[in-house]
């Protein structure tokens, strides 16, 4: 009887161990959601399913599509009611599935693409998701300014950068603002700013809602020939006391300060948020930091990174608190380019109640991209590069004589001088002036 018994309850427990093991094999997945990310030449689908996927795909030709097969996975998400103004993805649609318990799930394409296909595993906002990257390789290339450091009369290019973007929305509020609405709200000010100086011009590293890996931010201010690489961040930390401005360089070693190993940390977050796919293929990552830190440029870099970071403290304190009132250091690499100052500039704690409401005012932000213009701007007026108009502007002693219709305050202004530097460098005591008067304008 007792063997008996021993082999019924065998049995019995193989036969529970087989259906656990079978539930597991066939656990439900469910589609909860699609975002379409697009950018001037890519566009990233980002699935967010309930639980990991296990999934197949393939391509078709005439007309161009992608089909997934994802296992388990029921019809239970319409595509029709998901956002797409993507130039490369015509439609996401259902077809029939290779089984019943699968679902296939087709993308039309708009012409050949380049294609990247990954799983993401559960990373704060998001949940488990399956993502397809998809590149244009007959984009036109962007814009290059040629030799633009060996002209003469040139503009001093300046790289803005709104961190964050797409699948990444960098710092959460505790009222759900996005950090990456943030930064290009600011980052888009700070262009028209910059695009009205003459003898300045701006370059965007992004214009609208989609992910940039912060390896490549710096890339794009190289392609350029950047003189300054300005990068807008919306700082946040573990609790809600923090607050202010900073203004940050790169540092050779590590952060010495609680905030910086945070803002590093943060930063290795955003990576797997928005570019996991980068980071599994780029395994050469170490490598081109270690070379970057042996180019003798960075000399340059960092001491024109630290000189402006003192200028641009300056102005952001007629807007905000200071967080720090000196120039930070952290290993981030978004800073980088070897050859190129570059300088992150965080606007204030998105994770301050008060701070978050602030950042969210169109004013407060327009005043915050002012003042980080003066900053770059009072730097490059005692400082241009070589080859540029200001640094030719500073060399010569530049005259006017005076029209018809013209005033004191008009020639500051078209000049881009103060008034009262105007009337300093003329010995006048008054706003006067008279026609055929030379005036001599000074160069800042």
């Amino acid at each position: 009887m007792q063997t008996c018994s021993f082999k019924k309850l065998n049995l019995t427990l193989i036969s529970f161990l087989l259906m656990a093991f079978s539930s597991v094999g066939f656990a439900k997945n469910s589609i909860e959601g699609l975002r379409i990310w697009p950018s001037p030449n890519t566009t990233r689908l980002v699935f967010d399913l309930e639980n990991t996927p296990s999934y197949t795909y393939f391509t078709l030709k005439n007309p161009q599509r992608l089909v997934i097969d994802i296992e388990n996975t029921p019809k239970n998400f319409d595509f029709s009611k998901v956002v797409n103004d993507s130039k490369l993805v015509k439609k996401v649609r259902y077809s029939t599935a290779k089984n019943p318990q699968s679902v296939r799930v087709v993308i039309e394409l708009s012409k050949q693409l380049e294609k990247n296909i990954f799983a993401l595993p559960p990373t704060a906002p998001y949940g488990d998701r399956l993502v397809i990257d998809l590149n244009d390789p007959d984009a036109a290339a962007p814009q290059i300014v040629l030799n633009s450091k060996s002209t003469t009369d040139r503009d001093i290019i300046i790289v803005i950068d709104a961190g964050h973007g797409g699948e990444d929305p960098g710092s959460i509020g505790r009222a759900g603002s996005y950090e990456k609405n943030v930064t290009l709200g600011i980052a888009k000010r700070l262009e028209k700013l910059i695009a009205k100086e003459k003898g300045m011009k701006p370059i965007m590293t992004r214009t609208g809602d989609y992910y940039i890996s912060p390896n490549k931010r710096p890339q794009i201010a190289r392609k350029h020939k950047a003189d300054m690489f300005v990068s807008i961040h919306a700082d946040a930390f573990t609790t809600p006391q923090p607050s202010g401005a900073s203004v940050w360089v790169l540092s050779m070693k590590r952060a010495n300060t609680e905030l910086g190993r945070w803002m590093e940390r943060t930063e290795r977050h955003s990576e797997l948020l928005g570019g996991a796919a980068e980071i599994i293929q780029d395994t050469a990552n170490e490598r081109y930091l270690a070379e970057a830190f042996l180019d003798m440029s960075m000399d340059y870099s960092l001491t024109t990174s630290y000189d402006v970071s003192r200028d641009m403290i300056k102005h952001l304190s007629k807007v905000t608190k200071l967080h720090k009132k000196i120039p930070q250091a952290a290993s981030l690499a978004v800073l980088t380019s070897p050859d190129i100052p570059s300088i992150l500039v965080e606007t204030g704690f998105i994770s301050n109640p008060q701070e978050e409401k602030n950042l969210n005012w169109s004013q407060y932000r327009q005043k915050l991209a002012v003042s980080v213009f003066n900053g770059l701007k009072q730097h490059f007026k005692g400082s241009p590069p070589d080859g540029s108009l200001w640094a030719k502007w500073k060399q010569e002693k530049r005259t006017h004589r005076v029209r018809s219709g013209e005033s004191l305050s008009l020639l500051a202004q078209r000049y881009n001088v103060r008034v009262s530097t105007l009337k300093k460098a003329n010995n006048l005591s008054t706003d006067v002036v008279r026609i055929g008067q030379v005036l001599t304008i000074p160069s800042t």
